[in-house]
């Protein structure tokens, strides 16, 4: 027996709802636990987050048809396994530019296709939940390559990170990325450049804005769809 059509839907969202949170806790794992693996010295972990990141756009590509973002994520996956083998067999200058933009790309991408999951009509699910805490790593993840890019065309921009083309960077960004964003300021890495302190200025207002914005989208959403659930509908 064929499945009509709102059926269907109603399974790609229940699909689309739980691949929001695999996602969420594969980037999590990227950021909080082989970030900091490789600051350790443990190279093999970037080759293994290269995998994780083949994870997301196969999960990206499920949730979204566009083969725009397929396309720029599958850019992005390619310079990460070309910046592993390049450190390895033949140093270039600009492995951290490459690696910067990559990630940018990534950030930006992924956090659109999330940002019309999270937020498209419909019931509100815990993993629908869970993407919009995806999409709270995923600002953290966009500025940590903002400062990077900018630490690279001025060395001195940030105070207590070094901007050099070793593995411990990446932890070093996510660290003051996460310290900005939630406004905690343990003052241990400092903005010194004007453009770096700006990025941190509208890094901390987004942190402060984000919640509440999120938490009155949600809302809006679970009213609308209880009110459609609610509404009696009338046969002649």
């Amino acid at each position: 027996m064929r499945m009509s059509i709102s059926e269907l839907r109603r399974l790609r969202g229940e699909r689309i709802d739980w691949l929001l949170s695999m996602l969420t806790g594969v980037l999590a794992l990227l950021i909080f636990v082989f970030a900091p693996l490789q600051a350790m010295g443990i190279t093999a972990f970037h080759l293994f987050a290269d995998g994780l990141l083949l994870t997301i756009i196969v999960s990206m590509v499920i949730i979204s048809n566009s083969p725009t973002a397929l396309v720029l994520m599958s850019l992005a996956l390619i310079f990460n396994v070309a910046v592993f083998f390049l450190r390895i067999y033949y140093p270039v200058p600009y492995h951290l530019h490459i690696l910067a933009g990559a990630w940018l790309v990534i950030a930006c991408t992924l956090g659109v296709v999330v940002l019309q999951a999270v937020f498209r009509r419909g019931l509100v699910t815990y993993h629908r939940i869970i993407g919009a805490i995806l999409l709270y790593l995923l600002i953290a993840v966009a500025f940590a390559t903002l400062f990077l890019f900018v630490g690279l065309a001025a060395p001195d921009a940030i105070k207590g990170i070094a901007f050099e083309d070793d593995h411990s960077v990446a932890a070093s960004l996510f660290y003051m990325s996460f310290v900005t964003l939630t406004s905690t300021g343990y003052g241990d890495i400092v903005p010194v450049h004007p453009l770096a302190r700006s990025l941190c200025n509208i890094e901390s207002v987004i942190g402060q804005l984000y919640p509440a914005t999120l938490l009155a989208r949600l809302v809006t959403l679970e009213l609308s769809s209880t009110g459609s659930a609610r509404k009696p509908t009338h046969t002649t």
